[in-house]
């Protein structure tokens, strides 16, 4: 249960993490992916390294269990599954939509605007005296009914990212090593697809 006044901080929280957000021009950081739910009941944990710059351009780098790669130039997402031997090749949403939450990372969207935040409890495994701001966008997305921004009370860095995917499985991925505003060269956001792999276009998302 929330603390009286708890929910008129948590514009506040927002307000500050946008001003702080305006000001990080690109970000490095470890992760730890945990999946747990959906469909098959299934419980995943995955780990990697993240790269992000603003506008739009991301890299997700995931080394174990398996490799994968997720890749954002600013205008196409490429995600390259090498077992799978393919490459699915997505359009990025204009600026300003956040169709999915990571791309809430990369300065899509603006959280004052266009999410109605609330305090709530920091997930489990997060670093102690964490604070956690619930996002309910405004306007219904598709792939996502809210999400959980976890963040570094004293720094506002942050520490964490929550979801639900439209099959009820629960995303929870976990940063550490932080770095902002450490001068990511473009290069590091192109993708080349490698030999010997079947190319899939995907629609956008409407």
């Amino acid at each position: 249960q929330l603390v009286r006044g708890a929910d008129t901080m948590a514009p506040e929280l927002a307000q500050a993490l946008q001003r702080k957000y305006d000001g990080i021009r690109d970000f490095s950081a470890d992760f730890v992916h945990a999946y747990e739910g959906g469909v098959l009941h299934k419980q995943i944990t995955e780990r990697g390294h993240l790269l992000v710059k603003k506008p739009g351009k991301m890299r997700w780098d995931y080394s174990a269990p398996d490799q994968k790669q997720f890749v954002s130039d600013g205008v196409k997402m490429y995600s390259y599954i090498p077992q799978d031997k393919q490459v699915i090749v997505t359009s990025v949403p204009p600026q300003d939509e956040v169709t999915t939450p990571t791309l809430f990372l990369t300065g899509k969207g603006n959280l004052a605007r266009d999410f109605t935040p609330s305090l709530v409890d920091a997930p489990p495994g997060m670093a102690a005296g964490s604070r956690a701001l619930k996002l309910v966008p405004k306007a219904r997305q598709r792939d996502y009914d809210w999400l959980i921004l976890v963040v570094d009370p004293a720094s506002l860095g942050i520490r964490g990212l929550v979801t639900i995917d439209a099959q009820g499985g629960k995303s929870t991925f976990s940063f550490t090593n932080l770095k902002e505003n450490v001068g990511l060269a473009d290069k590091e956001f192109t993708f080349k697809i490698p030999r010997g792999v079947d190319v899939v276009s995907a629609p956008s998302h409407p």
